[in-house]
């Protein structure tokens, strides 16, 4: 029998999968540290080490970033905006390209140690593999990588534009990313620091109720979209 690569397995865990996978959610969702989501659950009479939900996260969040990401698989639009921002660990600075479409929604992020023609070349094979498609255009700053990257891994077709004005809207996504790292003050190690960017962007996706710039949601809509997109999450998780 084929089994599923990318289903979790909790085996040898004491708690039962709805609280990890909870703990976790917890985890990326919020502002908390390992120690305070030990604390929420002793709140709620589960006692628990910050050191077992550390584990939790190692664990389970690649898992959940995977599922997340074949979901969404051909859903980001043509007109793809590229930049990069900063990410300590371990007291240096790495390098988190990340990459939305014209509405805002995820096309992918990769955290790299350099700012190189390799890193580029990853990073716009990596896109291209999560959202199925070859974009129309690509809006970049003038870092001297990106014409050579872009023609050799996403084909010369493609429309490439060099304007930091066209690139505000990715510089002010970055906020949601810079405002949950502060807190924390690094990472320990770049795998650490790799799994922990990948799967808040792809939850921090997965809970968008816009799906274009200027599309109009009300707070009673926000209550409701949030409590449908959690019961999907809940469900994606656990299925086997």
């Amino acid at each position: 029998m084929k089994t599923n690569s990318l289903a979790p397995d909790y085996n040898g865990y004491r708690f039962p999968p709805e609280i990890i996978s909870h703990a976790v959610w917890l985890y990326f969702r919020f502002s908390l540290s390992f120690r305070d989501v030990a604390e929420l659950f002793l709140e709620r009479g589960l006692v628990c080490t910050h050191e077992a939900v550390r584990d939790w996260e190692a664990r389970f969040a690649p898992v959940l970033a995977d599922r997340l990401r074949v979901r969404r698989r051909g859903q980001a639009g043509t007109s793809w905006y590229i930049d990069e921002t900063y990410v300590k660990v371990h007291g240096k600075w790495c390098y988190l390209s990340r990459a939305i479409d014209r509405d805002g929604n995820l096309v992918d992020s990769m955290l790299s140690e350099k700012r190189d023609m390799h890193a580029a070349k990853r990073f716009f094979k990596q896109a291209l593999e999560t959202v199925g498609h070859v974009p129309e255009r690509v809006t970049t700053d003038g870092h001297d990588s990106y014409p050579r990257a872009i023609r050799e891994t996403l084909g010369c077709e493609v429309l490439h534009r060099c304007n930091p004005y066209l690139n505000n809207r990715l510089e002010q996504d970055h906020r949601s990313i810079k405002q949950r790292y502060s807190p924390m003050r690094g990472f320990g190690s770049f795998a650490s620091a790799s799994r922990f960017c990948r799967a808040f962007d792809e939850i921090r996706q997965f809970f968008r109720f816009r799906t274009t710039m200027k599309q109009q949601v009300s707070l009673a809509n926000q209550r409701h979209l949030f409590c449908h997109q959690l019961d999907a999450l809940k469900a994606m998780v656990l299925a086997a």
